[in-house]
């Protein structure tokens, strides 16, 4: 919108009322590039217009709009919805199974309520921007929307949750959580907290929670936990098989090649650096590894060892075929 134009200002008042309750007539001004005697014939132009804004005045004074007073459908500027497509643009090209009707019931809304020049945009956004027809992710999927927000409300609330949770191809199992946090990494989401089934803390991939209830019960979160660290270290170290690498880098350089939740790192000497993780396949370990750019040592597992054998004869076979 113009804010150079009165009508302009009068919408961007009315947006920042709803985005900062109690916001004060300076800094009204300061946002609309007007002085406050205008702010003040600004919020009586509102309130004519029946758009109930409350005035409270002295030191800590401000504006606030009304509870339960409904604004009319969102208004974006013209890089507010490029950017709001460009998100779920990105979020649909790390691939998830299920995500594409969600993705394309949010692009139609976006649509539906922009201006037309607006929605030119968005569409042609979509449009001109190539998508893989295939997930790279493994068949990695996303969460269950429903799923996912009462996971949040839990978290917020501080409230347990009744889950049930289904590995592929095992039976689903129910049990009881205190979710700490949600993390999102690597393409996957995760909830971390105190699992009353197994009395600990765990980590639990989102996507194979399949149900979850809110109870009445309520939880007090552990004061200073850092959640993403603990999904990282669950996805270092919680896998079946520990390995443990020696690499002949400094430690920054091997950093910038292997993300934090795949593996940790420890400096030796200068320029040798320890590697630390887990897998459960490690065929796939092997062949991540073998595209880090530096040589490097296996210390365990011995399996690895033989995974990085089969690795190079396979590479081998394709160079001799």
């Amino acid at each position: 919108m113009d804010i150079r134009r009165p009508a302009g200002r009068l919408l961007a008042l009315l947006e920042l009322l709803q985005d900062r309750p109690g916001v004060n007539g300076p800094a009204l001004a300061a946002a609309l590039t007007v002085d406050v005697r205008t702010v003040r014939r600004y919020v009586t132009t509102l309130q004519e217009m029946g758009i109930p804004v409350d005035t409270t005045t002295g030191r800590h004074g401000g504006y606030r709009l009304l509870p339960g007073f409904r604004l009319p459908p969102l208004m974006f500027s013209a890089d507010e919805a490029v950017g709001l497509a460009v998100a779920l643009l990105g979020v649909r090209s790390s691939a998830h199974d299920e995500l594409p009707a969600v993705v394309a019931s949010a692009f139609g809304k976006i649509e539906r309520v922009l201006p037309p020049d607006l929605a030119q945009q968005v569409r042609a956004l979509r449009d001109v921007t190539a998508l893989p027809p295939e997930s790279p992710g493994g068949g990695r999927r996303f969460p269950d929307p429903a799923v996912l927000a009462g996971l949040a409300r839990g978290v917020l609330a501080q409230q347990r949750c009744r889950v049930e949770y289904r590995r592929t191809g095992e039976p689903a199992s129910r049990r009881e959580l205190e979710p700490y946090g949600l993390v999102s990494l690597g393409g996957r989401w995760y909830v971390h907290g105190f699992c009353h089934l197994r009395q600990a803390r765990r980590t639990f991939r989102v996507d194979r929670i399949t149900q979850v209830r809110l109870l009445p019960r309520r939880f007090t979160a552990p004061t200073g936990l850092d959640i993403v660290a603990e999904v990282e270290q669950t996805l270092v170290r919680g896998r079946q098989w520990q390995v443990e690498l020696e690499v002949d880098a400094p430690l920054a350089a091997v950093r910038a090649e292997l993300p934090r939740h795949f593996a940790e790192l420890e400096q030796l000497a200068i320029g040798r650096t320890r590697l630390r993780s887990s897998t459960s396949n490690l065929g796939w370990f092997a062949w991540r590894i073998a595209d880090v750019p530096f040589a490097l040592r296996v210390v365990s597992p011995g399996e690895l060892r033989d995974a990085l054998r089969e690795h190079a004869d396979v590479l081998r076979r394709m160079a001799d075929a």
